[in-house]
């Protein structure tokens, strides 16, 4: 079985840094890519930032020069490192990878979320 552990949410004040970590295992071959979205209550679901293998990464608008996506591949792992944050980012943070199995499936796979309150 495949699956995603996000963990590092919690409660920040404004201004504030946060750092998420999203592990990924099972029967993976490899990861083709790593993103991560949020969610708000009444808000769809958007992209945050996603990373390739090769390392390319891409930004949502709103978190462009404060958040920083990475990742180690060795370990299965990304990262989302979170600065200046502000109350528009209180969401809960999903991490989503797409993936080969070690069955050569080609996956979609989400993690379970964490949350982020930016609140003084």
């Amino acid at each position: 079985q495949v699956r995603l552990v996000e963990s590092g949410g919690g409660l920040v004040q404004p201004g504030g840094s946060l750092r998420l970590s999203c592990v990924a295992s099972g029967s993976i071959l490899s990861i083709y890519a790593m993103s991560w979205y949020r969610q708000a209550p009444g808000n769809q679901r958007e992209l945050v930032a996603t990373i390739t293998s090769g390392g390319s990464t891409n930004y949502g608008d709103s978190v462009k020069g404060r958040f920083t996506i990475s990742r180690d591949n060795a370990k299965n792992t990304e990262y989302l490192q979170m600065n200046s944050l502000k109350p528009e980012d209180t969401a809960v943070y999903y991490c989503n990878a797409e993936i080969l199995s070690y069955q050569y499936r080609q996956m979609n796979i989400w993690g379970q979320g964490t949350q982020v309150t930016v609140s003084s």
